[in-house]
């Protein structure tokens, strides 16, 4: 009820409902581009062309999913535009998942590492290291907490891709922070 509030007093040109929809959803809007896009002043300029996009369409909102996932979405779409103009690649091409996780320590905990000031900072490394779509879903599964359906709608990506995704870049991460920090846990 509350998004059908506010998207039909924004509709009605409400004074400040626009403006208070873009305080409820900019958080939203500045994390997933800037976690694809990585760049302050393109994340700023994304995001404004976000919201002319979300202006420009919300009559054509149906109210099938909630209005974070409808703005999550199209914030998603942008950055992914703006990363295939610029030819970045949105994931890696390597995808022999198994083989690699056939390589991983099992006893590296990332847990464990969290609590080491060395891990915490290759950790974050080895994050902004994988590129664009897997750092942007790892980042919002792992510290947005947000849940994989959810993730789903906001990147039109199929929960099992997500969660190919989700393995792959875990996978990812424990060879890569294994090979850097070695025996050192």
């Amino acid at each position: 009820m509350e998004d059908r509030a506010l998207v039909d007093a924004v509709l009605a040109r409400a004074p400040g409902a626009f403006e208070r929809l873009i305080r409820e959803y900019q958080g939203l809007c500045w994390h997933v581009i800037n976690r694809m896009v990585r760049d302050p002043e393109d994340t700023r300029d994304l995001c404004q062309d976000t919201f002319l996009r979300v202006h420009r369409h919300l009559r054509q909102y149906r109210f099938e999913s909630p209005l974070k996932s409808w703005i999550g979405q199209i914030a998603y779409s942008v950055a992914v535009r703006h990363l295939q103009r610029k030819r970045i690649p949105l994931v890696d091409a390597d995808t022999d998942g198994p083989r690699v996780v056939e390589q991983i320590a099992s006893a590296f905990d990332l847990e464990a590492a969290n609590a080491q000031d060395e891990i915490v900072v290759a950790l974050r490394a080895e994050i902004e290291a994988l590129p664009p779509v897997p750092r942007m879903l790892l980042t919002l599964y792992y510290l947005d907490e947000m849940p994989i359906g959810e993730i789903a709608r906001v990147t039109n990506l199929a929960e099992g891709t997500i969660k190919s995704h989700l393995f792959r870049s875990r996978a990812r991460l424990r060879e890569r922070l294994t090979a850097r920090l070695g025996g050192h846990r």
